[in-house]
């Protein structure tokens, strides 16, 4: 019988990977049904190939656009993700979660209610919203695989083992574009450059957060959430080959690392399949000891990971903060409004200006509150920016 697969975020990195697993797989899949922001020619391109009856397009004025342009189309088109699960009265057997962003967590939520098993590779809406995916996944009974190499890794690492076993936990990172550049010379750094990943293929965002290494810190607060490990156990390591995704430590004095090739496709097939055997061709992944380096990360050089070592004494909506204020100054990155040293700077302006020091630290998190606070960072971005209140 066919796993039913439903694809959120199919025309962005993710999704595409997805695909085309999907498409060399036919006879052992079904996609119910799968989902883009603007990108409707591809994302009508992909559910013609993939025979999908049922597609959503979250852009409202590319939406009806479609509607109009392919009224023809046996394809029905939606705009919102509740209405087009409406009609799924059996669970699928799996989501995945390709949205990238905060936007992508109630979408998330939804997928956990309709599904036996979400692959999740959103490591901010895990971050921001994990109180309520967590309980949303007991509540349905749904199982939470994630995607990000290195806690897709962790994940397979430690899964039949004990969290109190665990002495120390590495995930490792490349170094992006400028492993090897000085501090003083990345000023002024063209985005085109700093989009320039050595070893993976990605998104434009995370692209980015490579490059500061803002992503290792989101990672970091990701393993704590997802496996509920200290934050002193967590460690970051630079390893510029990205062949080992995540190391093991364990207290017997015995180590554990999982490698791979630079491929999204590995984490998401091996989730797709689970306990089916994917056949993988890896001619052209080799490891030796060459290839073997690891290196403890320059704060100086990566004053991103600073944030970190403010983590454990703030409010706890200081995640939110992180999250949303490097998505947005990120983006004002990418369209040339902000210098890239600028992306650290602002966010730390951001962070001393104690925003949020009137939310309650003990109260409940709901997407009402996470909504409210995304609003109030983009709204004191925005002044930061249009005030010229830059270094």
């Amino acid at each position: 019988m066919k796993k039913k697969v439903i694809i959120l975020g199919s025309t962005g990195s993710i999704g595409k990977t997805t695909f085309k697993i999907i498409k060399k797989s036919k006879k052992n899949f079904s996609v119910e049904l799968m989902s883009t922001n603007k990108n409707s020619k591809l994302l009508l391109n992909q559910a013609k190939i993939l025979n999908v009856k049922k597609a959503v397009i979250f852009d409202e004025k590319k939406f009806i656009e479609s509607k109009k342009i392919y009224k023809k189309n046996k394809i029905k088109l939606y705009n919102n993700f509740s209405s087009a699960t409406k009609l799924i009265k059996k669970k699928v057997d799996i989501t995945i979660c390709g949205i990238s962003g905060i936007y992508g967590l109630q979408h998330l939520l939804k997928s956990i209610e309709i599904s036996k098993k979400v692959g999740v590779a959103n490591k901010e809406s895990i971050i921001c919203g994990w109180n309520l995916i967590k309980k949303s996944l007991y509540k349905n009974q749904t199982k939470f695989i994630p995607l990000d190499s290195e806690h897709f890794s962790l994940w397979r690492l430690i899964r039949n083992k004990k969290i109190n076993d665990i002495k120390e936990v590495f995930l490792t990172a490349s170094g992006g574009p400028f492993l090897n550049k000085k501090k003083s010379d990345l000023k002024n750094i063209d985005s085109k450059l700093a989009l320039r990943h050595p070893n993976w293929k990605m998104g434009k965002k995370i692209s980015i957060d490579s490059a500061t290494m803002m992503n290792k810190v989101f990672e970091v607060i990701e393993a704590h959430k997802l496996f509920n490990i200290d934050f002193n156990k967590i460690k970051i390591l630079i390893h510029p080959t990205s062949y080992i995704h995540s190391i093991v430590k364990l207290k017997d004095g015995t180590i554990h690392l999982l490698a791979h090739d630079t491929k999204m496709e590995i984490p998401i097939a091996n989730s797709l399949f689970e306990n089916n055997i994917y056949n993988y061709n890896d001619n052209k992944f080799n490891i030796n000891i060459n290839n073997m380096k690891f290196y403890k990360p320059n704060k100086n050089q990566f004053p991103s990971l600073k944030f970190l070592d403010q983590f454990k004494n703030r409010n706890k909506y200081y995640e939110i903060l992180l999250i949303v204020g490097n998505d947005e100054l990120v983006n004002y990155y990418l369209k040339n409004k902000i210098k890239y040293e600028d992306i650290y700077y602002l966010l730390s302006k951001l962070i001393k200006m104690n925003l949020l020091k009137n939310y309650d630290n003990n109260g409940h998190i709901s997407l009402k509150k996470i909504n409210k606070i995304i609003k109030i960072v983009k709204s004191n971005i925005r002044n930061i920016i249009k005030n010229k209140k830059i270094k």
